[in-house]
């Protein structure tokens, strides 16, 4: 049996207090057409895996830039990292709009981004947010991905007694729909990330 091994040597060590939070703004890349169970990951991306997996951490993972869906490939290769989150209940996945959308001014996917694709498991953990570049010179999911990271830390901040799968699950329930042009969960999956409604929340506290 063919296996791929990307080998991190030393563990992440995740807090038992508090609320861990990992932004992976990389990909882990390799030939399509192996099953991740032929992935030796390593124990840094085991850690981290089985972290999204446990709920142990909420996992932040760009979702790439080869405008392909999350679980797709491009030129013969697939990100194993990817492929390995889906499914995790506090696993991420981040795509890049053009802008910050608004209900008078809506904003689109950005040419490059990755996005949710058919698999309703990867459309229920995919979010959005602008990477306006025009302003900063920064383009890419590894740029979305960090103020998805930043929003989980505010509202951990704020909801000191809440868990890691409470927060994914807030973060992706109050997304909007009405700030991008013609949403469709298989690009966009839950939508446009928005602090201010997740810091509204029903039930956290």
């Amino acid at each position: 049996m063919t296996r791929i091994d990307f080998n991190g040597k030393n563990a992440i060590a995740f807090s038992k207090t508090g609320l861990n939070v990992v932004n992976a703004s990389y990909g882990l890349y390799a030939r399509s057409g192996y099953n991740v169970n032929q992935i030796g990951f390593g124990n840094l991306h085991g850690s981290l895996i089985n972290a999204a997996k446990s709920g142990t951490a909420i996992v932040v993972k760009a979702a790439g830039n080869n405008a392909v869906a999350v679980n797709g490939s491009y030129a013969g290769n697939s990100d194993y990292l990817n492929l390995a989150l889906i499914g995790a209940p506090t696993a991420i996945f981040a795509g890049a709009l053009n802008t910050n959308g608004s209900t008078t001014s809506k904003a689109t996917m950005a040419s490059y981004s990755n996005y949710a694709g058919n698999d309703i498991r990867v459309q229920n953990q995919f979010l959005v947010v602008g990477v306006e570049g025009n302003k900063t010179n920064l383009y890419g999911t590894s740029f979305a991905a960090p103020i998805i990271s930043g929003y989980s830390q505010v509202l951990g901040s704020k909801f000191t007694k809440a868990t890691a799968t409470q927060i994914t699950k807030q973060l992706l329930t109050t997304a909007r729909t009405d700030t991008i042009q013609n949403y469709n969960p298989s690009i966009h999956g839950k939508g446009e990330a928005s602090l201010s409604r997740a810091l509204s929340p029903v039930t956290l506290k």
